[in-house]
């Protein structure tokens, strides 16, 4: 996917920021970014760059949600990239058939570079910060998670704890239990996979619009909504008149991964995708692949490797590859480490 440059005076992505990091060399092995779809429909973060201590009320189709900070404020639509990473390795590793549980264990830093963070000082400490407020929000509603209604209380995380510092006290492993209610959308596989260039967005409101485009497009080329609605729906505390001009700028800096907006008349925003998504077939790779892959382990047949990766490839959900070479290529770099 190519975007367009944005206009001077408008936002754009953010640098790549770990364009060979650990966790993204190819697209089979790797946890994909994944969301689950019931924060996606429905405002559960803070789109404001300081502490924001409001009581969030919704109500929509007979949904209600309450969200109630702690002294720390609303977790942000930027802290919830740790829940983002969570779900990912989870479903990753239910897709490879591996046990899971609540209780993850991660490495402070790869969850920085997954999420295309600094890995400065200050990086870490905010990231304790996105902890914090994560496990201190608490939450209100009677949305469904699998196939389970109920109207409970609980924190976006239920705890989370620094399992190894470094000598110098920068997190180096920390531990996270998610909520129950997170949890059962998880395996209830209520998840869809986000663009990585979704952890680029730098504005709060782009990546919560991408999010309803993501979660209400789906398979269809467009979805068209009211400016009315976008606003209720995006948990934005903007003036509509704001709020409408932030629209036009998305609009204008088209950017937005994997979607072109446009007004409409009567008052609606319509999200069509840039590339309408292609029922996954067995990836095809070029013969120039094959000898790459037979310089990288001497000696290995290179069509038993081109099958148990397609082996892979099939049991963990059978993406569509922009890039099957370099998705293949990068495997065999993992095996012959």
């Amino acid at each position: 996917m190519s975007l367009r440059p944005s206009p001077a005076g408008a936002s754009s992505l953010l640098p790549d920021r770990h364009p060979q990091g650990d966790f993204f060399l190819c697209d089979v092995f790797d946890a994909l970014p994944k969301d689950d779809m019931a924060s996606m429909e429905h405002p559960l973060f803070s789109l404001a760059t300081r502490p924001d201590r409001r009581i969030l009320s919704y109500s929509h189709n007979g949904t209600d949600i309450t969200v109630t900070p702690s002294v720390k404020g609303l977790a942000t639509i930027h802290d919830k990239d740790i829940l983002i990473f969570c779900i990912s390795q989870l479903m990753a590793a239910i897709n490879a058939g591996r046990q899971v549980s609540r209780t993850l264990y991660l490495k402070a830093h790869d969850l920085l570079v997954a999420t295309n963070r600094e890995t400065s000082g200050d990086a870490y400490r905010r990231l304790r910060e996105s902890f914090e407020r994560l496990a201190g929000t608490r939450i209100t509603t009677n949305i469904a998670t699998g196939e389970t209604e109920t109207t409970s209380g609980f924190g976006l995380i239920e705890s989370w704890e620094i399992v190894r510092r470094s000598r110098g006290g920068r997190m180096v492993s920390v531990s996270i239990t998610l909520s129950d209610w997170l949890y059962r959308a998880v395996l209830a596989k209520s998840v869809l996979t986000l663009s990585r260039d979704y952890f680029r967005l730098r504005k709060p409101l782009e990546r919560r619009v991408y999010e309803l485009a993501r979660k209400h497009c789906g398979r269809q080329p467009a979805w068209t909504v009211s400016v009315d609605t976008l606003l209720k729906k995006s948990g934005s505390a903007s003036p509509r008149r704001v709020f409408r001009k932030m629209i036009r700028d998305m609009i204008e800096g088209d950017h937005l991964p994997d979607y072109v907006l446009e007004e409409v008349e009567g008052d609606l925003i319509r999200f069509t995708q840039r590339n309408p998504v292609v029922e996954a077939g067995p990836p095809v790779l070029k013969a120039d692949t094959l000898e790459t892959a037979r310089a990288l382990m001497p000696g290995a047949d290179v069509h038993a490797l081109e099958a148990q990766w397609r082996g892979v490839w099939a049991r963990t959900g059978a993406k569509r590859l922009r890039h099957p070479d370099a998705a293949f290529l990068g495997w065999v770099k993992k095996r012959a480490d």
